[in-house]
């Protein structure tokens, strides 16, 4: 469904992806794991276009792209069987929670109010947001926030969501919320790949790991497999109690 091979951005002197591979089929929840600086969210963000690779090949849904060279229209186009989660929610403020969800349906994709709403409706539903439909963000938890903006995607019904963190901004009371909701997800189907340092989630959720350092992939594999028998040293030491901080 998604294979990226050889991507490569940096920002000024800085080399922050040398050379990713990266394979999602349909029906996967692919994780990224690593340490602050690995280039985790920068690869999501040059998957999804919203940073401009410098080199590498993209593969969707069969159709090859060389990064770095995509047309514009092409960018919207697969743009439109994707969504895409924020670590800070990205909602707008004087919208109401159904308002959100439903604005890029009813602008974007030009579909008829009624019949967006209607879809609204059901994907706030879905992550357990129907008694706040008419809330605005200011009067929600940042876990419910996080709820709504999962709803957003979800209301679009892409091919594949991306994560970029989506609980690095919560207290850890409020983690748990939209963690369920995206277990839930797996178990319909939904095809995630998922930039995350919750270690639970990946290991009961996933079904491959990516680990990443220093731009480079160190290890990828059957999340079992990561979790169970690393290969890698480097993956070994992240993995065990308290190497999420090295």
């Amino acid at each position: 469904m998604l294979e990226v091979k050889g991507i490569r951005k940096s920002f000024g002197a800085l080399e922050v992806l040398k050379g990713v591979d990266l394979t999602v089929n349909r029906g996967d929840v692919a994780v990224i794991l690593g340490p602050s600086g690995s280039g985790k969210t920068t690869l999501l963000r040059c998957v999804n276009f919203l940073e401009t690779a410098d080199g590498g090949t993209l593969a969707f849904d069969g159709e090859e792209f060389r990064l770095g060279h995509v047309p514009r229209r092409d960018v919207l186009r697969l743009r439109r069987k994707t969504a895409f989660v924020f670590q800070s929610y990205n909602l707008f403020l004087n919208k109401t929670a159904l308002e959100n969800v439903t604005e890029g349906l009813i602008v974007a994709r030009k579909m008829p109010k009624a019949q967006a709403v209607e879809l609204g409706r059901r994907a706030l539903d879905r992550v357990g947001m129907s008694g706040r439909m008419d809330h605005y963000p200011s009067q929600l938890s940042g876990g419910q926030q996080q709820r709504v903006a999962i709803a957003r995607a979800m209301a679009a019904d892409p091919e594949i969501i991306y994560f970029d963190e989506p609980t690095s901004a919560l207290d850890p009371e409020l983690t748990g919320e939209v963690l369920a909701v995206m277990r839930r997800l797996a178990e319909d189907g939904v095809t995630m790949l998922v930039v995350t340092h919750e270690l639970g989630f990946a290991r009961t959720v996933s079904n491959q790991v990516v680990f990443m350092e220093d731009g480079a992939v160190v290890e990828a594999g059957p999340t079992r497999e990561v979790f169970e028998r690393p290969r890698e040293a480097r993956t070994r030491a992240f993995l065990q109690p308290g190497g999420q901080s090295e």
